[in-house]
């Protein structure tokens, strides 16, 4: 058993605390959000994820995850200390590191033994594992030693909890053998490959994994803009495509295309990371240019189809990026929603579980309405718009929908429903390249 403290209890650095609190270590949650420390030292947590409320009250109760403020509370008897901060994107698109660079400076001040440090947060190859352990080499008290190991987070929101405890691969990075063995020991009640490696790799694995998944997407969204001008269907097309074992069929849905905290990010920091060192990738450059135009292209399929939206209302079913989650950053049905308003529409709006987050994020307007339900939220309206894939709207009574709708168009945004069982009731149906 090991003593862990995790620096940083947002979904990543949580869920690594309950998991690892899970396996039988003593785990202490480190963050500076007094509130978001008092909710957790209850069992709560200030998020949706499923199973992890039930992990972190289970593991509190037992008494091996615990949270605070305190650096030095957590670092007492710390064995390992886990990096699992922030590293949103600067307007250029590059990584910002400062949160990563703070952490590591409190974990070197506070540390009263012997440790390692793990660096989960996603950080750019390119001198920056390099600058964390200088970091701590300067802050590190005589005598006291702590090697640094990149060990980057895999975790998929809504599903992050079966990630953790069952990985594809656990990707490790160091410069000295001994830390990386102890932190590989780590996933071995987990039965994953573990790959070795050096850190500057092991941070790219990071990024070129997920874009290598936004890849997919976007070339779907391309495939799709082609089949629409050849008259042919893009499910069939990603259907024949994914029976290939070398191609796959995740990540092959058209539609509104990516967005969450990783993809779009990582995406722009990895070209930041090219261009830094004198190479433009015109390949990442596509991935984020197609995906920026899929909202835009239902927006207008959708505009046409009502002959301009002045004095139209839609309903907007979804806020999140994906479901299971409240997330809504990079949210497409936000850039949806927005577009939607400045193009003079009436929006009625509902998520399952995002709405008090998305409000937040969205400016008040006039023109935009959240409901308590699906069905409130289509009631007079002139059309629907799909923009997240939770399952409770392909299940939907959609007799009821259209019976209550002021006009029959509904643009399917996710590929969520049956282009003939739709028209079959009434609506003008619309998508990608149906």
């Amino acid at each position: 058993m090991k003593h862990i403290a995790v620096i940083g209890v947002g979904y990543v650095g949580l869920t690594t605390a309950a998991c690892l609190a899970e396996l039988g270590h003593h785990v202490t949650g480190v963050d500076m959000d007094e509130g978001k420390i008092v909710l957790l030292r209850q069992g709560q947590i200030p998020f949706i994820e499923p199973e992890l409320p039930e992990l972190v009250e289970r593991n509190v109760r037992a008494g091996r995850l615990n949270f605070t403020t305190s650096y030095q509370e957590a670092m007492r008897h710390a064995d390992m200390a886990f990096i699992c901060v922030g590293t949103p994107p600067t307007p250029s698109g590059h990584a910002d590191m400062s949160q990563v660079e703070e952490a590591a400076r409190q974990v070197a001040i506070a540390a009263t033994q012997p440790l390692i440090v793990v660096l989960k947060s996603t950080t750019p190859p390119g001198g920056n594992a390099e600058r964390v352990a200088d970091i701590l080499a300067q802050h590190l008290s005589p005598g006291i030693n702590a090697p640094l190991v990149v060990n980057p987070e895999f975790l998929r929101e809504g599903s992050a909890v079966y990630d953790t405890f069952h990985p594809d691969r656990a990707v490790i990075g160091a410069w000295d053998s001994a830390a990386a063995e102890e932190v590989a020991a780590l996933y071995t009640p987990l039965r994953c490959p573990v790959l070795l490696t050096d850190p500057a790799s092991a941070q790219l694995t990071k990024y070129a994994s997920n874009a290598f998944l936004a890849t997919k997407i976007s070339f779907i969204n391309e495939i799709s803009r082609i089949a629409e001008r050849v008259g042919a269907n893009i499910h069939a097309i990603a259907q024949g495509m994914g029976f290939d074992e070398r191609i796959g069929a995740e990540f092959l849905e058209s539609g509104l295309g990516y967005g969450g905290s990783c993809f779009p990010k990582d995406v722009l920091a990895l070209s930041a990371i090219a261009e830094q060192q004198g190479y433009y990738s015109q390949f990442l450059h596509a991935v984020t240019d197609i995906n920026a135009g899929q909202c835009s292209l239902a927006v207008a399929k959708l505009g046409d189809a009502l002959g301009g939206f002045h004095g139209k209302a839609v309903c907007v079913l979804g806020l999140a990026f994906k479901p299971q989650t409240d997330d809504v950053r990079e949210s497409p049905a936000l850039s949806v929603i927005s577009m939607l308003c400045q193009q003079g529409a009436v929006v009625q709006a509902y998520d399952p579980a995002a709405i008090s987050t998305a409000q937040k994020v969205l400016p008040p307007h006039a023109a935009l309405g959240y409901c308590a339900d699906a069905y409130a939220a289509a009631r007079g309206c002139h059309a629907v718009l799909i923009a997240t894939s939770w399952p409770e709207f392909r299940n939907l009574d959609w007799p009821r929908v259209h019976s209550s709708m002021a006009g029959k168009a509904v643009m399917d945004g996710r590929g969520l429903l049956s282009p003939d069982e739709m028209r079959g009731m009434g609506f003008e149906y619309l998508a990608f390249a149906n």
